[in-house]
């Protein structure tokens, strides 16, 4: 019953009413549920609580995971030593291409000079005529051929062309050709006369010169 001036006789009972509908949902006390989880104790019915862990997987999974691992570091050694014999191939294989590239070189140097080297001499062999005329000039006429050819001779040699010097020398077939012979005192065969003159190009015959021998 209420005490309000004026209420109404019954407000009292549907105010209660109203108050079941509209009333505040009941609030869980932060207390009383931490309360509750900490009690909660595992189970082991397979609920997935840390009672149902097996303690013998745990350990074979553990012993496996240890198993693989290389605690005494004899696997890090190996790789380091097929690392360390890579390594030396490698390096054997950059040595041996060094080697080949500088024989290569050299080789292509050797072969470069060679064939300039044969040019050139063919070019002074072009010039072997034009020295033959000026010799037979120079038998006529020394005191006027003699100074040309000597100057020409000299601007020659400065680039390999050298006259062989073989009067009165042992005869050599590698430098001279015979092609007269006299009878002597019966020693050895030397060059009693130079017909034409002989020349080297840098060290090589490039014509043997031509001779009358006697011995």
């Amino acid at each position: 019953m209420s005490d309000v001036p004026g209420a109404v006789p019954g407000d009292d009972e549907r105010g209660s009413e109203v108050d079941d509908y509209t009333g505040q949902v009941p609030r869980v006390d932060p207390d009383d549920a931490v309360t509750d989880d900490e009690g909660a104790q595992p189970s082991g019915f397979g609920d997935g609580d840390v009672a149902d862990v097996d303690d013998d997987d745990v350990d074979g999974e553990f012993d496996a995971l240890v198993g693989d691992l290389d605690l005494d570091g004899s696997a890090a050694e190996i790789d380091i030593a097929a690392v360390v014999a890579e390594r030396d191939q490698y390096k054997d294989a950059a040595m041996r291409l060094q080697a080949d590239f500088e024989n290569f070189r050299k080789r292509s140097a050797n072969q470069a000079a060679g064939d300039v080297d044969r040019a050139t001499g063919r070019l002074a062999e072009a010039f072997l005529p034009v020295l033959d005329a000026a010799e037979a000039a120079y038998l006529q006429h020394p005191d006027e051929v003699g100074p040309l050819l000597n100057v020409l001779l000299g601007e020659l040699k400065k680039h390999g062309l050298e006259a062989l010097d073989l009067e009165t020398k042992p005869f050599d077939p590698e430098v001279a050709e015979a092609v007269a012979h006299e009878p002597g005192d019966g020693g050895d065969v030397v060059v009693a006369e130079v017909l034409r003159s002989g020349y080297t190009w840098k060290g090589r015959t490039l014509r043997p010169a031509m001779v009358r021998t006697k011995d």
